[in-house]
């Protein structure tokens, strides 16, 4: 379930007036304009606020033009609130990191940004986003209510109303429009203040709109509890992969079949002077496995290096077909396996101050969200944000051996491993250095195939929750 566009399909019908039914004994709209209005003209004669300038007649405005609901009456913003921009300020960051008691709600165009010592507001307004992304990609509510006390800058517009009821209902049409024909600058949207009093308002009745609210409260709740109930989903999918390639590595997925050559007989083939680790050496291992699987170093069955980097690199960059793939973390996908493309190249002599990879490689990411493997289906060169994991031989099948550094056994190695501050590293020895189960080959393929099944079937659940 799509539960975003079933928000936005109810604040729709909301604002339709197709959410509730009309009560003929209702105020009509009409009415409380007529009040709001004479409301704003005793406040402005009395100067406590501002005449707003006049704007286009609303009933003019083309995508308005439809029977409204029995009791509604169509309106702007620059009629229907008070606009009280004048009031607020924009407080530097120079300033802001310099204060001490910083208990209140710092606003700006998307919400709360920050913390400051003082207060401008005491008093429920309705906050509007004057300018950045947001205006046109909604990532975030481009309305939304302040209460209490707290700061608003120069990057928010500060609405006010007669009732202040009615910003509630204005929140909810401006979050459910697009504001693309009020805003101008696309590379630095803005919504200036002209432009927002000339936004219409289909106004229902009062009580209309606060059994509005309340319907569209209960709606919500409804909505926020499928949500939560779709990221505990995911979380319990994402916990039940780790817990099946935890199995798989402790040889528990498939069964072991005494038919198959042990791994120990596979390693000595590939190299006669192989030695298992044993407990001499390593300690204590770290769990038991099958008898016909044994316990290797990674560097002794692969070799492993840190990628490198020609400095400056932008004096290495080239467009021209014949230079060398220049792979990155950003020609990676978000849980993705391979690396199939890449989107840059370096000239033929950046090879010598990089490390030169090969299809079929595995990377691993060896900075930040470090410990992450892929698989290249691309040679190329790496920088030294990477570890290159070449198989010697084939012990590992390449799924397997992807499925094993992936699992959260390999992530606590490499985390005990890694080295550094505030970025961690992994060092190539020291990644060399630890030590991992091989199943029989025939037995990896099996592993293989049942995780590859036990995915298949996780992913579908997950999928459906966007279906």
């Amino acid at each position: 379930m799509d539960t975003k566009k079933l928000r936005q399909k109810i604040l729709d019908l909301a604002i339709r007036g197709k959410l509730v039914p009309q009560d003929p004994n209702d105020e009509p709209a009409s009415v409380l304009l007529e009040r709001i209005k004479a409301e704003k003209e005793r406040l402005i004669k009395e100067g406590k606020i501002k005449r707003s300038k006049k704007t286009a007649k609303t009933s003019d405005t083309p995508h308005y033009q439809q029977i409204l609901p029995e009791g509604w009456c169509i309106t702007n913003i620059g009629e229907l609130l008070i606009n009280r921009d004048g009031e607020r300020k924009p407080v530097s960051m120079a300033i802001r990191s310099k204060q001490i008691n910083k208990v209140y709600d710092y606003y700006g165009a998307a919400g709360v940004i920050d913390k400051v010592d003082s207060y401008l507001f005491e008093e429920r307004l309705l906050l509007v986003g004057e300018d950045g992304a947001n205006l046109l990609s909604r990532n975030k509510n481009n309305a939304f209510l302040a209460d209490g006390k707290y700061w608003v800058n120069n990057h928010a517009h500060v609405l006010d109303a007669i009732d202040k009821f009615i910003l509630s209902y204005v929140a909810i049409v401006i979050n459910s429009i697009k504001l693309d024909d009020y805003i101008t600058g696309s590379a630095q949207p803005k919504l200036s203040q002209d432009n927002l009093n000339k936004i219409p308002i289909f106004l229902p009745p009062l009580d209309e709109q606060k059994r509005i609210m309340a319907e569209l409260e209960q709606w919500f709740t409804i909505i926020d509890k499928i949500e939560q109930g779709k990221i505990d989903l995911q979380t319990t999918i994402k916990q039940a992969k780790s817990k099946i390639l935890d199995l798989a590595i402790h040889g528990k997925l498939v069964s072991q079949d005494p038919n198959e050559e042990p791994a120990i007989e596979l390693l000595k083939r590939i190299n006669p002077e192989f030695t298992p680790c044993d407990n001499g050496q390593y300690g204590k291992r770290p769990f038991e496995i099958p008898n016909s699987w044994c316990w290797s170093r990674l560097g002794d069955i692969n070799n492993i290096a840190r990628g490198g980097s020609p400095r400056p690199i932008k004096d290495y960059l080239t467009d021209d077909k014949n230079g060398i793939n220049w792979i990155k973390i950003g020609d990676t996908t978000r849980e993705g396996k391979y690396i199939d493309s890449v989107k840059e190249k370096i000239r033929p002599e950046g090879m010598k101050k990089s490390r030169f990879v090969h299809k079929g490689d595995f990377l691993l990411t060896n900075s930040m969200s470090f410990g992450r493997p892929y698989i290249l289906n691309v040679d190329g060169c790496i920088h030294d944000g990477w570890l290159v994991i070449s198989p010697i031989g084939e012990v590992y099948t390449s799924d397997f051996l992807y499925h094993l550094l992936s699992s959260s056994f390999a992530f606590e190695q490499f985390t005990n491993v890694a080295s550094g501050g505030v970025v961690t590293n992994l060092n190539s020895d020291k990644v060399a250095d630890t030590i991992f189960p091989v199943p029989p080959l025939a037995e990896q393929q099996r592993i293989v195939a049942k995780i590859e099944k036990l995915f298949e079937q996780l992913d579908y659940i997950e999928n459906s929750l966007e279906a």
